[in-house]
């Protein structure tokens, strides 16, 4: 009922101003008419509703209320660079040719008073628009942001916790009965790991934890009884990926992960050296040839070394008789390297 009333409105407000400009009244139906389809047109197609208002515009010197209203609605919808090519496009075409025609506009013809009849009716309402969208947009991301945040506080240090000290039992001497219920225990555990962390992936696609998280990730598997250690070396640089944060992150983890598994009650060396052009990080632990990926969900040291080439590094597997270690290298700024972190 609101759009409908809206539309009236629109046919109204500018069909009066051509009927108190003299044009005729069959001129007059026809451009209610169109001027009615145009705004209907404008829910679904709106770049196409933008494109009839400016040329009702052309062709009659009005279409103010049209213009404003497909202008909101074109400027809500931008999402692609093709849609903010045309939108501008157009614009500009309908400035050249009122300063081209000046004398058929209703206002008058000075230049700046055209250039301030497009900007107020044109390129205001797309602004604002696309302004109300992207503030539409934040405050769904923050939404959901609160929620990764709230699963992740609540369930991922439990589930990391029950995952680690199920692969702990895992390696234990138990009889053959209680063996097989630990290892389906553990598969369910980081199953509903890997679960969590693909929902809270989801949610918050530009929150995924980085180098800052690495010393809770550290602290969570020393209260479930890992001895690990966490050394840092050379002056600290942004990294120069995007992405390279977070693939630090799953090294630490997916390391961390194998070790409690494959080397229960061993020290864990989990390392982060800072080099001229790269940053090291390492996790290093004991090993008795038996380590391997411990992670679910598909992906594992494969694709950890998929996401560490994705964000520009380097993945290195040294599985020696006594020590098996994980290094990635992700390159880092070189012209600001000693830069505090």
């Amino acid at each position: 009922m609101a759009w409908f009333a809206r539309v009236v409105a629109v046919v109204i407000a500018d069909t009066t101003l051509l009927w108190l400009d003299g044009t005729a009244r069959w001129t007059l139906a026809a451009y209610a008419v169109l001027t009615a389809l145009a705004m209907v047109m404008s829910r679904r197609m709106p770049f196409v509703a933008f494109l009839a208002a400016l040329t009702l515009a052309v062709l009659t010197g009005g279409s103010y209320a049209l213009l404003v209203c497909t202008g909101y609605q074109a400027g809500h919808r931008v999402s692609a660079r093709r849609d903010v090519v045309v939108t501008v496009g157009a614009t500009i075409a309908y400035l050249v040719f009122l300063l081209m025609v000046a004398h058929r506009s209703l206002i008058a013809p000075e230049p700046l008073v055209v250039l301030a009849r497009v900007v107020v009716l044109t390129a205001l309402p797309v602004m604002a628009g696309r302004y109300l969208a992207q503030q539409r947009e934040l405050s769904a991301a923050r939404e959901r942001l609160r929620i990764a945040r709230d699963m992740h506080d609540s369930l991922g240090h439990l589930l990391s916790l029950v995952s680690v000290q199920a692969a702990t039992l895992e390696v234990s001497p138990l009889p053959p009965d209680q063996r097989s219920v630990v290892r389906g225990l553990a598969g369910a555990a980081r199953a509903a790991m890997a679960e969590l962390h693909e929902v809270v992936g989801t949610l918050r696609r530009a929150d995924s934890p980085g180098l800052e998280g690495i010393d809770e990730l550290v602290a969570c598997f020393r209260a479930a009884g890992v001895a690990v250690t966490l050394e840092r070396s050379g002056p600290v640089a942004p990294l120069a990926e995007a992405g390279a944060g977070h693939a630090a992150y799953r090294v630490v983890q997916e390391g961390l992960t194998n070790a409690a598994k494959h080397a229960a009650g061993s020290a864990i060396r989990v390392s982060l050296d800072w080099q001229p052009d790269v940053l090291l990080v390492g996790v290093a632990n004991p090993a008795d040839g038996r380590t391997r990926s411990a992670s679910t969900g598909g992906t594992g040291l494969a694709g950890l070394a998929d996401r560490v080439r994705a964000a520009g590094g380097l993945l290195r597997v040294h599985d020696e008789p006594h020590e098996f270690q994980l290094i990635a290298m992700l390159p880092v700024v070189p012209d600001v390297v000693g830069a505090a972190a």
